[in-house]
């Protein structure tokens, strides 16, 4: 294995408490919420439009003339507002991932991360907890690029690196994750110290699942 790619909320860092400060505050004037982290748990991981919509739909928002829910744009915009400005409120990475990182580039790894975060707002979270010089690519959600568990971005940031799908190694705690890794050609890694179940990423067929980051240089020999 020459790489490893790292989803970000949930497997680098945990982001929770962020994602519901901003999402909490976005529905509140529609009397909406607030939410539990639990539930927010589940309305993560395909992107910003998708957690807004789960949001509303659990609200009751929704009806069959607007399956995202009424009010989607007038929350979305909400949102969008707030993250930029506290995308980073109580984040912090997970314990033993600064050592993971710091072993893995010292036995000459690419690193990089995939999310489906908003592009901006990944690269602020990783610069701000990792600083600007340990990822060799950060990548979140961009204009004109399908989100996960499309492979597209996955591949493309192997084909940058040019090296060949089965040589990457791809980190996740989800099953968009699992289903990521697999269409990539990925060699898939399932961690259990993020937002859902061991059960969640077996049945998405992670090749391994491990419960500390440190695991990881076990499974990569």
């Amino acid at each position: 294995m020459k790489a490893v790619i790292f989803d970000l909320d949930g497997t680098l860092s945990d982001t929770i408490a962020s994602i519901k400060y901003c999402g909490d505050r976005a529905v509140a004037p529609l009397g909406f919420g607030p939410f539990t982290e639990e539930q927010y748990k589940y309305f993560v991981g395909e992107g910003v439009c998708n957690l807004i919509r789960r949001m509303l739909v659990t609200a009751g928002d929704a009806d069959d003339k607007h399956p995202k829910g009424v009010h989607f744009e007038e929350v979305l915009k909400r949102y969008k507002a707030y993250f930029a400005e506290d995308c980073m409120y109580q984040v912090k990475p997970y314990d033993g991932i600064a050592e993971l990182l710091a072993e893995l580039k010292r036995k000459g790894f690419k690193l990089c991360v995939l999310s489906n975060k908003p592009h901006e707002e990944t690269e602020n979270v990783i610069h701000t907890l990792f600083g600007e010089n340990v990822f060799d690519v950060v990548q979140g959600q961009m204009h004109g690029i399908p989100i996960k568990p499309n492979p597209s971005a996955a591949l493309r940031i192997a084909e940058g690196l040019a090296i060949a799908p089965e040589d990457i190694v791809y980190l996740g705690d989800t099953a968009t994750d699992m289903q990521t890794g697999k269409a990539a050609g990925f060699f898939t890694v399932g961690v259990l110290w993020g937002f859902r179940t061991r059960e969640e990423l077996e049945d998405n067929h992670a090749d391994v699942v491990i419960a500390h980051p440190m695991e990881l240089l076990s499974v990569l020999g």
